[in-house]
């Protein structure tokens, strides 16, 4: 059991990892004032979603076996405010929410993962846990790639396998030796 609980955290981490490798790709391919962009009231800007990230990020991540997951001090309301003025700020408040993320998993061990923790006074393990905001983070991570994509005034530079090129790369994974080995080796980049 410990092995594949040591797998389930080292997976986890990596797929942490791939998201936000994906967000600061697509981040980097825009104007710093397209981070505000908006479609209308109801929408977030890109600013709003990484406030509403790094925000859930450090409440949920931050004390997690001493504190409930939701902390007082947290204003999530606010995250969905325009409080960031500068790319540069942005980028700060969202390296800060990653950090915390990243310091807190590092800390775990295997023995961890069945641990309960609580958010909003829910009891859950922190496998489940992990798996829940993995989910979170994609999905927003998802808008942001999105909302990129339509605001780099088509000089977007893929993040995946590029149109019209799918034969071509399956032929080059096919010619290759059949193994085990977790696929995001090939996609994170060296830190």
């Amino acid at each position: 059991m410990a092995n594949s609980d040591t797998n389930m955290l080292t997976s986890s981490i990596k797929q942490f990892k791939y998201n936000k490798q994906l967000a600061d790709k697509s981040i980097a391919q825009i104007e710093p004032e397209a981070l505000f962009h908006r479609l209308h009231e109801d929408d977030n800007s890109i600013i709003m979603i990484i406030q509403h990230l790094s925000g859930n990020m450090k409440s949920r991540w931050t004390n997690i076996f001493t504190e409930d997951g939701e902390k007082e001090w947290r204003n999530r309301d606010s995250e969905f405010e325009e409080l960031i003025k500068t790319k540069e700020e942005a980028m700060e408040v969202w390296e800060s929410g990653w950090f915390t993320l990243f310091e807190t998993l590092d800390s775990l061990t295997p023995s961890d993962l069945d641990r309960i923790i609580y958010i909003r006074n829910e009891g859950i393990k922190v496998s489940d846990a992990i798996i829940r905001q993995l989910c979170h983070y994609s999905y927003h991570v998802g808008q942001i790639v999105y909302k990129c994509k339509q605001l780099s005034k088509g000089e977007w530079k893929t993040l995946s396998i590029a149109r019209n090129t799918s034969a071509s790369y399956n032929f080059k994974k096919f010619d290759q030796i059949k193994e085990e080995k977790d696929y995001l080796d090939s996609l994170l980049e060296e830190s």
